[in-house]
């Protein structure tokens, strides 16, 4: 049996593949984002990405790649876009699911707080930090509760079990594998137009 922080430990040691004494999401701030309901060509146009620059990447890589030349990894599983970075708030989940699209996000800030933003269809449907989930606003703050049973959200306990268990609640809603499907998958990397 898995770790209840296993997809959270195994997201720090994909990410940090160098050696640190002690590797935080939270260090550098982590975000990520899932799209269904749109295509590469919409997300460029959205994001300002140069689809001639699409690479295999693994997450492991995009690091580096981010902070050398601003790419972003993006990932194509079962009708989903993943985007790393990808998600600076709410408002960006809300809007790129206008349209009838469906938006996911995970956002870890520098500063020790974490968000969980659904959004559908240019709606906020439920926005929490795991860390403390039963906080929740939006338009049906309860529309997951039946995908969130079972997993290990904590008030303010062990903020790694909690976002493990956001990242479990992201594969459940995207019906994928996080683990296998996004994190240890080769995907792709683009890079931003020039300017």
């Amino acid at each position: 049996m898995r770790s209840s922080t296993y997809l959270h430990d195994l997201l720090v040691s994909t990410i940090f593949t160098e050696e640190l004494d002690d590797p935080d999401l939270w260090m550098l701030g982590f975000s990520a984002m899932w799209v269904k309901g749109a295509d590469l060509d919409v997300l460029a146009a959205a994001y300002g990405w140069d689809l001639d620059t699409r690479t295999a990447c693994y997450l492991s890589d995009i690091l580096d790649h981010n902070i050398n030349d601003g790419s972003t990894w993006v990932a194509e599983v079962n009708g989903w876009i993943s985007l790393v970075p990808g998600h600076s708030g709410g408002e960006e989940v809300r809007s790129i699911s206008e349209g009838g699209r469906e938006a996911v996000g995970l956002r870890l800030d520098i500063h020790g707080r974490a968000c969980f933003d659904y959004a559908r269809d240019g709606r906020t449907v439920v926005s929490f930090d795991p860390t403390w989930p039963e906080e929740r606003l939006g338009e049906d703050p309860h529309a997951l509760d039946p995908l969130m049973e079972g997993l290990a959200f904590r008030s303010g306990d062990d903020e790694t079990e909690s976002i493990s268990s956001a990242l479990a609640l992201i594969g459940r809603l995207t019906r994928t594998d996080i683990a296998t499907d996004w994190f240890l998958a080769q995907h792709s990397r683009i890079r931003p137009l020039s300017r």
